[in-house]
């Protein structure tokens, strides 16, 4: 695989394959940002909104990601999904109610699991992630 080639697998994959990957990458990286950046500020509001948008963008669009079909259609990383999408918001209300642990704690649970954790699977031989990030 040529250098410029690196996001072959992902740019040729069906949708949405693509729109989940750059939605993840994208939330990996504002929700690094995050973690390490002052918490309080206009900022940090602004990107934890951008976060908080991207979060259900990855669960919804797992949803149509199938390639492991262990239950019908659906795999147990789309359990994931779901408390995706319940999570998110209940963390952005802790923030509106000044539960400030309880926010922090969900916040920070939904970016090692969620992000981390379920991105190490997708680079596993014969994903579409492993292709991009160790070639083929």
């Amino acid at each position: 695989m040529r250098r410029g080639d690196v996001a072959g697998p992902l740019l040729s994959a069906p949708p949405p394959i693509p729109w989940h990957a750059f939605a993840a990458i994208a939330a990996l990286a504002v929700g690094g940002a995050q973690l390490a950046l002052p918490k309080g500020t206009i900022r940090h509001r602004v990107m934890g909104y951008v976060w908080a948008a991207l979060m259900p963008v990855i669960a919804v669009s797992s949803f149509w990601i199938q390639q492991i079909r262990l239950i019908g259609p659906f795999s147990p990383i789309h359990l994931l999904s779901i408390l995706v999408l319940v999570t998110a918001p209940l963390a952005v209300w802790y923030a509106h109610a000044h539960k400030v642990a309880a926010h922090r704690s969900v916040m920070m649970k939904l970016y090692v699991f969620a992000l981390v954790g379920a991105g190490i699977f997708t680079l596993l031989p014969g994903r579409i992630m492993h292709a991009v990030v160790f070639g083929q």
